[in-house]
């Protein structure tokens, strides 16, 4: 296998794994979130369900078996109620971005594309989970140095 080749098997690979916690984690976000956002994180477990086939298809096509999903993931933090939820959600959609980032930077030509749509979707949600946006998604490292304040 290239080295080319071999690159994006991984990085679709740890793109695959990421989204099949997505989906694990939109479970329990459906689990708790409020009637008045049900509908949206619905769509948002369809969308990532989809990004999670597309993506074993990839890896299929690269010649690559697909990561599995695991039978169960630890949370980052409790989810007791719909607040909760709301938070999980937020992070699920930046750790999504973050690893589809790296997607971008791995891959060129479609699949590049395809990733900077699934980045592109990944913050918007995060966006609307969170009510405000970040300067770089995806980017935890350049978010973290731009929402610091100077020190003088």
């Amino acid at each position: 296998m290239s080295e080319a080749k071999d690159g994006d098997l991984k990085a679709l690979q740890a793109a695959l794994a990421a989204e099949h916690a997505a989906v694990y984690g939109y479970g329990v976000v459906g689990g708790r979130i409020g009637e008045e956002r049900r509908t949206e994180a619905k769509a948002a477990y369809d969308a990532h369900r989809a990004r999670r086939d597309a993506l074993a298809r990839a890896v299929r096509d690269l010649g690559g078996t697909p990561v599995s999903a695991a039978a169960g993931y630890a949370l980052p933090f409790a989810v007791p109620d719909s607040t909760a939820a709301v938070r999980l959600a937020t992070e699920l959609e930046d750790r999504v971005a973050g690893v589809y980032s790296d997607l971008v930077r791995a891959t060129d030509g479609e699949r590049r594309r395809t990733a900077a749509e699934a980045l592109r979707e990944a913050a918007v949600r995060a966006v609307r989970w969170r009510g405000e946006s970040v300067a770089f998604p995806g980017l935890a490292e350049r978010t973290a140095a731009a929402s610091a304040s100077p020190t003088a």
